[in-house]
């Protein structure tokens, strides 16, 4: 299944890009997702819960970069995990690049889903991954924008961050350990279900695309 998604956000694109690569400063944005252990350079664990259609879901597993690319401004994003009630599984393959946009920076998602088990037959409905996903990065986007008006921009992750090449410090482990314990916006259930219904029927009506 492909998804495509975008969304802007007021920064220049390079410091945009600084700040979606740290995926650890990042993640609390994303209703429902909590990052667990980080497993080595850009790869972690984490989980994720969420609705999908009438089912609550909670999925369990990691993600990790397979393709980088700074100048270019591109990354693309292997994840996948297992719905904690052993109701099915996800992989995804995520790729979002940054543009130049009037607003400042554009993020452009392409999202390559599979899912398995029972959890594979909530989402034959109509629309409803693709609805769930846009609510899910609008949501995620309003956090973030909120996120660098509190931050300051891309000050916020550059200062947190190691310089690029270098090793681990004595410190590292213990600092990145405090990092993904950053709390996590739970996910309004009932909220996202109204505004799925509510694009759902839209898109039936002519009122959306």
């Amino acid at each position: 299944m492909k998804l495509e998604n975008a969304f802007e956000v007021p920064l220049p694109p390079d410091e945009a890009w600084a700040v979606l690569r740290d995926i650890e400063r990042i993640a609390p944005c994303m209703p429902g997702a909590a990052i667990t252990e980080v497993l080595g350079p850009d790869e972690y664990k984490g989980t994720v819960a969420l609705r999908l259609g009438p089912v609550g879901l909670s999925f369990a597993g990691k993600a990790a970069f397979i393709e980088l690319d700074d100048a270019g401004r591109c990354a693309r994003v292997k994840a996948q995990g297992a719905d904690t009630k052993g109701r099915g599984g996800a992989v995804a393959e995520v790729t979002f690049r940054v543009v130049p946009a009037q607003a400042g920076a554009r993020v452009e998602i392409e999202t390559d889903l599979n899912l398995s088990g029972s959890i594979a037959q909530y989402g034959r409905g109509p629309g409803i991954i693709q609805a769930t996903a846009e609510q899910l990065i609008g949501e995620f986007a309003e956090n973030l924008r909120a996120q660098i008006a509190q931050s300051g921009g891309a000050s916020g992750a550059a200062d947190a961050a190691p310089a690029a090449g270098d090793g681990p410090g004595p410190g590292d482990e213990a600092t990145a350990a405090g990092r993904v314990k950053a709390e996590v916006k739970p996910i309004a259930g009932f909220a996202l279900m109204f505004r799925v219904i509510r694009t759902l029927l839209k898109r039936l009506f002519g009122g959306g695309r």
